[in-house]
């Protein structure tokens, strides 16, 4: 069951669109956990919020789910998440956590991504301090 649950998942998140979103108590239990770098909130209304805010603030974002590993009650899901066009065309990627009830609802959501590398470098003062500080944290 959870093996289904976490590709009925990825395929939602793979056509996910502003309109879609009125879905996400079909997926997800009412007091799940929502973690990613930049937030950490529980309740479907509070993830519904984090993703209307990243349709709000993000030029065409879009997932694609790579690989789907599950056991248990427990699924991972390896994914690319871009957002904008042409040369703003940004590109992340990342792993997540997933935790299902009896019912196959997601009770926990973990994203694991490196938000330094994949967005702060981009920055134009931010990304040389960042990445002249990797380099020097580095092994040889």
């Amino acid at each position: 069951m959870t093996h289904a649950a976490a590709e009925s998942l990825a395929d939602f998140y793979a056509t996910l669109t502003p309109r879609s979103l009125a879905r996400l108590a079909d997926f997800y239990a009412p007091d799940a956990r929502f973690v990613d770098p930049f937030n950490d909130v529980t309740g479907v209304d509070a993830i519904e919020r984090i993703f209307r805010h990243m349709f709000a603030t993000v030029d065409d974002p879009r997932f694609e789910v790579t690989s789907c590993l599950a056991r248990d009650q427990e699924a991972m899901l390896a994914w690319t998440f871009r957002f904008g066009s042409g040369q703003a065309q940004c590109e992340i990627r990342g792993v997540t956590q997933l935790c299902f009830d009896g019912a196959g609802r997601v009770v926990e959501h973990i994203d694991h991504w490196d938000p330094a590398r994949q967005l702060y470098e981009r920055i134009p003062f931010v990304g040389a301090i960042l990445r002249a500080l990797r380099r020097r944290l580095s092994a040889p």
